[in-house]
């Protein structure tokens, strides 16, 4: 606007405001004012209900407990678990101690009879959490086998199984655990610090994992690279405490949909199998930023998203290709119930799947012991003993973290590398059991 025209443009003077525009005015004000005073009181009322829920998930959201549940009262003068180090039963090679059922869930017995499917799992301390969301999605029995190689590690072993239990009502009826320790390791002070478990809050459980882990933390580095962890001793400690006909063996940080156990029920009545079969469970590594997903379709809609993919698909793929995760996302489910999606026509080695068979497979070779060739040896001995393996559908697991290839520590690459040399007599054994080579390895050993 030019000068000229600003100056012919006529001024009008303001006009102060009515009463009527600042009654309006205030009542705005005031309606603002208490419905933010109003969420406040609500959300106040949310994070500091007095009921706790039975069980937190693991994963975020974390809306963890505000208050604790009603603590058992423990007398230190009495056992509370069925642990004497110099008792238990030696395995196969007189290197490890093993002991079953150190403390049985309360309701374990009555759902090995309901249920014909028992989760079977292991772990360390340090991935002990996990069993709270796997646990929450599987309301079957849990036989859960543990390892431990110090008196400081056993002793927060133990205090923390007791406080997943006094805070989750499912592990404490539903888990059974075990336990191993190598035979040079015996424990010998083992102090389960009752006044700190008295202290421990139940509304973060991870937090109260991470302060244990930290205060052993310092010892474990020092044996680890000498003393591998035992993965197929605790897998067969699991698999034979299960009571149930059916065993899904898993690691404790691969978590079941929901709802698994009593699907799998539906379906193994009526499943029929012409010889051996291995019902795999479809396995995939999921980002952390998403929430766990409720169904397949979430699950597809998540992996088109590039937010889930098969498990170990940048690490090793071999791991589980031969599941053919592409014919699971793009074969519409006729029926929602558990069904077989299709069969692994493309076995090859190195397939190490998740999966459900009754416990009568072979037992995992615990000559592997540490990393590499633990679960993949057996699945090789299963290809070779004949057992057919057959993906089911719409039912998953999933694994926490999309997973990048790392640089392995030089303690792993030298237990790998121990591992293969064991595969070699492994595989000579396979094939004098069975007079089978299906996948020409003793050839390949002889070029």
């Amino acid at each position: 606007m030019t000068a000229s025209a600003a100056r012919m443009s006529p001024s009008f003077p303001q006009q102060p405001p009515t009463k009527g525009s600042c009654r309006l005015w205030n009542i705005s004000i005031l309606a603002v004012v208490f419905l933010s005073i109003y969420n406040i009181i609500l959300t106040l009322k949310l994070m500091y209900s007095p009921e706790c829920p039975r069980h937190a998930p693991v994963r975020p959201p974390l809306k963890a407990a505000k208050c604790d549940p009603q603590r058992p009262a423990y007398s230190k003068n009495e056992p509370i678990f069925r642990l004497d180090p110099r008792l238990g039963r030696w395995d196969a090679r007189l290197q490890y101690k093993l002991f079953d059922n150190i403390l049985v869930g309360e309701r374990f017995a009555s759902l090995s009879d309901v249920h014909r499917t028992c989760l079977a799992t292991q772990s360390s301390l340090e991935k002990m959490a996990s069993l709270i969301e796997v646990s929450a999605n599987w309301d079957g029995p849990i036989s859960l086998a543990t390892f431990a190689a110090s008196d400081d590690e056993l002793s927060a072993l133990l205090l923390y199984i007791l406080f997943l239990r006094e805070c989750n009502a499912k592990i404490r009826e539903q888990v059974s655990f075990h336990f191993a320790y190598p035979k040079d390791r015996r424990p010998k002070n083992v102090n389960i610090d009752l006044d700190r478990l008295a202290e421990m809050s139940c509304a973060n459980p991870i937090s109260a994992l991470q302060h244990l882990v930290k205060q052993y933390l310092t010892s474990t580095t020092k044996w680890r690279k000498k003393l591998p962890y035992p993965q197929n001793h605790l897998r067969n400690l699991a698999r034979k405490n299960c009571q149930s006909k059916f065993v899904f063996l898993t690691d404790v940080d691969i978590i079941p949909s929901r709802g698994m156990a009593e699907k799998l029920d539906v379906f193994l009545e009526t499943a029929k199998c012409a010889g051996l079969c291995a019902y795999v469970i479809p396995t995939y590594e999921i980002d952390e930023r998403v929430r766990f997903p409720p169904n397949k379709t979430e699950l597809v809609r998540l992996a088109n998203k590039g937010l889930a993919r098969p498990f170990h698909h940048k690490v090793f793929i071999y791991n589980q290709f031969a599941t053919n995760f592409t014919k699971w996302q793009n074969t519409a489910d006729p029926v929602q119930e558990v069904h077989v999606s299709h069969t692994v026509t493309n076995f090859e080695f190195l397939y190490e799947p998740f999966y459900v068979a009754p416990d009568t497979v072979p037992p995992h070779d615990e000559r592997f012991v540490g990393y590499g060739y633990t679960r993949n040896s057996q699945v090789y001995e299963m290809f070779v003993a004949g057992y057919e393996f057959l993906v089911l559908s719409p039912i998953f697991t999933c694994h926490w973290g999309l997973q990048v290839k790392k640089t392995r520590p030089p303690w792993r690459e030298h237990q790998n590398n121990l591992n293969r040399k064991q595969f070699d007599g492994f595989k000579r054994e396979i094939f004098a059991k069975y007079d089978k080579d299906p996948l020409n390895m003793m050839s390949k050993r002889k070029n």
